[in-house]
């Protein structure tokens, strides 16, 4: 079970907005040694929770991968997501019902801004290894940047220094199809589900790929309807909306938007020169969403870095998938 952290005073967000309280869901793993020389930070990605064993799976083997014996993991779920931690279905103190609609914006750096005050609670004076994939790559980016200093070694896997134009479209898109269902305005329960069905069918597309699609949702010749594709994105669709939060999802979709590490720092690479950590980035061969140009962008700017791209069919998935791939490169890189 996640363990929460209370922060009791105001927490100032980025765009001078204020929460006037700040709870945080965080998972442990392993033990912290004596010299808090073990920390494994993880960050996740737009829809995951605190426990990274659920949503990568394989990745603690004590033979071929962390080895809990010897690491204290910690990661904690985002503000703004519905696993925990403040957000939108969170009770308001001041109006003593749920924010809902009410509960403010929040960037990647306020996110980040969080994770570093659950750090400090924890007693951590120094994180060995920080990895994040998608949206918790960009935090664990951030930090980086905001707090050199507290990472020796980052792992960046399959983000990008800037969202893109092409990102934010299809987060606009799936923000649409939200929108478009009226139960999303009620401060309810699985308000806005069947929006949230549909941006999930609109996400899978740039998850995946054309040839995922066609070695995977292949039908009985002489199909005209019920297509395996069709019934695919519907599976997929009801099964996010049954564990996650329309208004989390919307929310969340809008901070990966605000994803600019240049911003007030004198653009993308004055603010990746300030990272200090060894770094390894990955890129997904076919991810369409965080096209490998990008980390060849993290790779060219940030000075200790090395790149790896793994050749997978997934897509954007495939930084969940290859586990064994990823596993290998933190051996070969950090002999993890």
């Amino acid at each position: 079970m996640p363990k929460t952290f209370k922060y009791q005073d105001s927490f100032q967000l980025e765009n001078g907005q204020c929460l006037p309280e700040l709870e945080i869901a965080y998972t442990t793993l392993g033990k912290l040694n004596p010299e808090g020389s073990n920390v494994i930070w993880i960050c996740h990605a737009l829809t995951a929770n605190a426990n990274p064993e659920d949503w990568w799976p394989g990745l603690f083997e004590k033979k071929t991968g962390i080895d809990l014996d010897n690491y204290f993991i910690v990661c904690a779920n985002t503000i703004g997501s519905c696993y925990g931690s403040s957000g939108p279905q969170s009770i308001n103190p001041k109006t003593h019902t749920i924010y809902g609609l009410d509960f403010p914006k929040l960037t990647i750096r306020d996110i980040t801004k969080s994770l570093i005050l659950l750090k400090e609670a924890l007693g951590i004076s120094e994180i060995q290894f920080m990895m994040g994939g998608s949206m918790g790559g960009m935090q664990a980016m951030e930090w980086a940047i905001q707090q050199p200093d507290d990472i020796k070694n980052l792992i960046l896997l399959a983000t990008n220094a800037k969202h893109s134009s092409w990102g934010i479209a299809l987060n606009e898109t799936q923000r649409m199809a939200i929108e478009s269902d009226p139960t999303f305005y009620k401060n309810e329960e699985k308000a806005g589900r069947k929006g949230l069905e549909a941006a999930r069918a609109i996400a899978l597309l740039s998850y995946r790929n054309y040839n995922t699609y066609r070695s995977t949702q292949i039908d009985e010749p002489d199909t005209l309807d019920q297509f395996r594709a069709s019934s695919y994105q519907n599976y997929q669709g009801k099964k996010l909306s049954d564990r996650f939060d329309a208004k989390s999802y919307w929310y969340l979709s809008k901070a990966m938007d605000s994803h600019d590490v240049g911003r007030n720092r004198g653009g993308l690479g004055q603010a990746l020169s300030k990272i200090k950590a060894k770094t390894l980035v990955i890129g997904i061969q076919s991810d369409l969403l965080f096209p490998v140009q990008e980390q060849d962008f993290l790779d060219e700017h940030i000075s200790n870095s090395e790149l790896e791209i793994i050749d997978s069919p997934y897509g954007h998935d495939g930084f969940l998938i290859e586990v064994d791939i990823i596993k290998t490169l933190l051996k070969k890189h950090f002999k993890l």
